[in-house]
């Protein structure tokens, strides 16, 4: 989607919570204030998702090809 509309960096993580809704909008709100990082970048976001919602054994497969 991002390619599509060719959307900057900076706008990715605003653009891409805005279409958070229920349990993701909720995370996201208390994970949001506990960044340091302000406004949080994109590859960041990216890790804090995958961290939350991307099953561990599936992480492990992707850095073992990485």
């Amino acid at each position: 989607m991002f390619e599509i509309i060719e959307c900057p960096d900076r706008s990715k993580v605003a653009l891409a919570t805005y279409q958070f809704e229920g349990e993701a909008e909720y995370w996201w709100g208390t994970v949001k204030p506990r960044e340091e990082e302000d406004p949080i970048i994109w590859k960041r976001m990216k890790e804090l998702m995958d961290s939350k919602y991307y099953p561990r054994d599936a992480q492990r497969m992707k850095e073992q090809e990485g």
